[in-house]
């Protein structure tokens, strides 16, 4: 990969130039401010270029909205999906020095790399990955509630991701297939994505300040914290969320004064000055349609929006008969969107600390209008008003009572310990089931979410923070489904995390310990339980029973030393009491108290 001179830095940095007086943007801080103000969001950054010059960068509201903070040029945002233009580029470098070739397959640079069947190994080439054609469907969830700081580790998830359609049959987003793109760089380079990334742009291009990862993010200055605005649009802190396991699809933080000197590479067909950074036929293959995104005519609401497509990294449109190369970007707290109009030779980025937000949308179209010299929309006004009509409808439906699928007066069909275990998928991952306090919670990670139940064997993942279960999520929450198998035992847990396929099915391995026969007979006798003799025996291939004269004889279900739980009793458990070596007293723990019995002599 071709490497940069110093000077070349310096004389990007000269070319700088804020005239932010520009005529074309007379009035344009006034759309800004009001679109801040009615999205409520915490704050942004713009910028524009045009050719080699900055001719605007500006921050509006907060990076930091409880201290009321400013936000500014400067200010460093998580990007999100906006780095798949850089991680797509790398590729591009590497064709150039001849390492790779776009209809490569993916196979043949990642040892032991497999997919979910035969013809997408035999088909699917790495421009399949470019431009999202695998016919896999995004499997999120298998990184996003999964995650894993290991890139191959989360690669070799993707033998067990089922696609929806046949390769290059359809197009579809797939965050995976950037993450495989940028191991293919590191098997290739020998280096890591990350650093890669920092060597070939950010430190040619001049992107000081711009970061690969959150540890960098937040141990750098001038940060932006992440908001959401909660179901009364209040604004709400959000957690930064470490995407580094799938950083080639999404784990840059930047500021607009770092990426206009991306924008810039690209509008100057890869050149600083007289050096070239990317290969200028890359370049004009990446902003080029090489995929359909979404077919069908114009649509009333948005008749300028002539076509859909991708290129490498890129979504393809049309903005009021001007060609327009974009991408957004999403993650914990944050949205982006980055935007060119090659043959305008313009570039609009937007940054915002607003989780799923539509003002990078909103502005950039704002500074197009103004930039390119067409027709102005009144962004702002139109905006205003789709937020009052889904105030309106949202009202409505609250007034009218929400239509609810659950069936009424319906129980689980077995007692809430049943449920507990391991359950894995190997495409997605591992997660506990545990019952405390009569209440059922999934538990990864150190984080829980309680298992709320809907009907029959039906129940919603409700999130847990500090100790609380948000209620307000109950009656619209995910739905997980338990099955039983042919002996009545859960076996599975179903989601619908993936939509474009069948319900995910996480199989489940029961949280007991094995425990031999021998040591199971240690605990074999009568007990005095306050003058009822209680009876422990072993049967049906080394099971612990225990018989209470008067009641059914129930299996006990070993979950530590000396502990057990009644397999079809909630909340009844038994303990042995070992003294000097020797089992003497048997404890039964219940819910209305803890009674002792003593061991008779035989």
């Amino acid at each position: 990969m071709k490497r940069i001179s110093i000077l070349f830095v310096l004389s990007l940095c000269i070319t700088f130039s804020f005239a932010q007086t520009d005529k074309r943007l007379k009035g344009i801080e006034k759309q800004f401010n009001s679109i801040l103000e009615t999205s409520k969001a915490p704050g942004f950054a713009v910028a524009i270029v045009e050719g080699d010059k900055i001719v605007y960068a500006k921050g509006f509201g907060y990076k930091d909205y409880e201290k009321k903070l400013p936000a500014d040029a400067n200010t460093l945002y998580a990007i999100g999906s906006s780095t798949k233009a850089f991680t797509s580029a790398l590729l591009g470098l590497l064709r150039e020095d001849g390492k790779l070739d776009f209809d490569d397959s993916p196979i043949q640079h990642v040892p032991g790399l497999e997919f979910y069947n035969g013809d997408m190994n035999n088909n699917i080439i790495i421009k399949d990955l470019m431009r999202h054609s695998t016919g896999l469907p995004r499997h999120d969830g298998a990184w996003y509630f999964f995650p894993n700081k290991n890139k191959d580790t989360l690669v070799a998830r993707m033998k067990y991701h089922e696609p929806f359609t046949g390769v290059r049959q359809r197009w579809y987003y797939n965050n995976f297939g950037f993450l495989l793109q940028g191991v293919i760089t590191e098997k290739l380079t020998g280096k890591s994505w990350e650093r890669n990334i920092e060597e070939e742009f950010f430190k040619p291009l001049g992107m000081d300040r711009s970061k690969t990862n959150l540890a960098g993010w937040k141990s750098s200055s001038n940060i932006a914290v992440g908001y959401r605005l909660d179901e009364d649009r209040m604004v709400k802190k959000m957690d930064y969320y470490d995407i580094s396991g799938m950083s080639p699809a999404g784990s840059i933080n930047s500021s607009v004064n770092d990426m206009s000197k991306w924008m810039m590479l690209w509008l100057n067909k890869g050149k600083i000055g007289e050096e070239q950074i990317l290969p200028e036929d890359y370049i004009q293959e990446a902003m080029s349609s090489q995929m359909v995104a979404a077919a069908g005519f114009p649509s009333e609401e948005l008749p300028d929006v002539q076509y859909a497509n991708y290129g490498y990294g890129w979504f393809l449109h049309s903005y009021k008969g001007h060609y327009l190369v974009e991408h957004g970007g999403n993650i914990d707290g944050f949205s982006a969107s980055v935007a060119l109009y090659p043959m305008d030779n313009i570039g609009i980025v937007v940054l915002t600390n607003q989780n799923g937000s539509a003002v990078p949308q909103l502005i950039r179209s704002i500074a197009a209008d103004h930039m390119l010299k067409v027709e102005k929309t009144e962004w702002a006004k139109e905006y205003k008003k789709d937020i009052e009509k889904a105030l309106e409808a949202q009202a409505k439906a609250e007034d009218g009572g929400k239509e609810d699928a659950n069936v009424k007066g319906t129980k689980p069909s077995h007692i809430l310990l049943d449920y507990t275990g391991f359950y894995e998928h190997p495409g997605y991952g591992k997660f506990e089931v545990v019952v405390e306090n009569d209440t059922m919670y999934t538990e990864l990670d150190n984080n829980r979410q309680y298992l709320h139940h809907y009907h029959y064997d039906t129940f919603e993942l409700i999130d847990v923070n500090d100790g609380k279960i948000e209620a307000s999520q109950i009656g619209g929450a995910l739905k997980v489904m338990f099955t039983t198998n042919v002996a009545g035992d859960i076996d599975y847990m179903k989601a619908n995390i993936e939509p474009m396929t069948d319900p995910i099915a996480f199989k489940r391995t029961p949280n007991t310990i094995d425990v031999d026969a021998d040591t199971l007979e240690q605990y074999v006798g009568l007990y005095d339980l306050m003058g009822t003799e209680i009876k422990t025996y072993i049967k049906d291939e080394n099971v612990l029973f225990v018989f209470v004269p008067g009641q059914p004889e129930y299996p006990l279900l070993p979950t530590a030393e000396h502990k057990f739980n009644f397999k079809t009793l909630e909340g009844f458990k038994v303990e042995f009491i070992e003294t000097d070596g020797t089992i003497t007293e048997v404890k039964f723990i219940q819910p209305n108290g803890t009674f002792v019995g003593t061991r008779k002599k035989e």
